[in-house]
């Protein structure tokens, strides 16, 4: 029988293995051809991971280790959830060390947007599609803390879930930010609504095309070609 000593050791001792399991997200790696690339995190919408599988597929042919986190575990931690989802990312098989760049849709890209988008000692940059944004009330203190560049895209007939992350804001989002001198690239389809990319519930094949040869490019950028 232990005593009250060991008792509390013990008790202490699964505290701290269940707060490390906790902080460990699920996540799918995408490895990419040639073994090692550098890493691409990706974070999915509030439909969760399934919906994205195919553009992580299709970034990960490009080159780029992808590992894919369902950016629902990411909401309501502060930035702690974004954080720990990069350093785990950096730790799977097949990555190869550096910076990391980010690909966000709805809810994740929001996320990244907000929290990823002050880390540039581990993040090189972002590309982020139909991104939450209705939550970002201080549009110039967001412009004052972006330090890594963004590129997003917007569909002119998103308007889903209350307006959360419509185009209008993000035109006001990307306009302050460039006042502030800061990379805020928006490309806003006119014909697109809220989750156009292959395997959403609104693919637009043509939008979708465009905006993924964006993505391809700016990576290539963000990973120094």
């Amino acid at each position: 029988m232990m005593n009250g000593s060991a008792r509390l050791v013990a008790t202490m001792g699964l505290v701290a293995y269940l707060a490390a399991a906790s902080a460990a997200h699920a996540q799918q790696e995408f490895p990419p051809p040639q073994g090692k690339g550098r890493v691409v995190v990706l974070a999915s919408g509030m439909s969760g991971p399934a919906s994205d599988t195919t553009v992580a597929r299709e970034i990960a042919e490009l080159g780029y280790d992808v590992v894919l986190f369902d950016g629902n575990q990411m909401e309501g931690t502060h930035g702690d959830g974004v954080k720990t989802d990069i350093l785990q990312a950096q730790k799977m098989p097949h990555a190869l060390p550096g910076k990391v760049a980010l690909v966000g849709f709805s809810l994740g890209g929001g996320m990244f947007m907000y929290y990823g988008a002050q880390w540039p000692d581990l993040v090189s940059g972002e590309v982020l599609w139909y991104p939450l944004n209705n939550f970002i009330q201080d549009i110039p203190g967001f412009a004052g803390r972006l330090k890594v560049p963004l590129l997003v895209f917007a569909g002119a007939k998103d308007r889903f879930h209350d307006d959360c992350c419509t185009a209008d804001y993000d035109t006001k989002l990307a306009t302050a930010s460039t006042a502030a001198g800061k990379t805020f690239k928006l490309i806003i389809y006119p014909d697109a609504d809220h989750d156009f990319v292959q395997g959403g519930d609104n693919y637009n094949p043509k939008d979708y095309s465009d905006a993924f040869k964006r993505t391809a490019d700016r990576l290539k950028a963000y990973s120094g070609g």
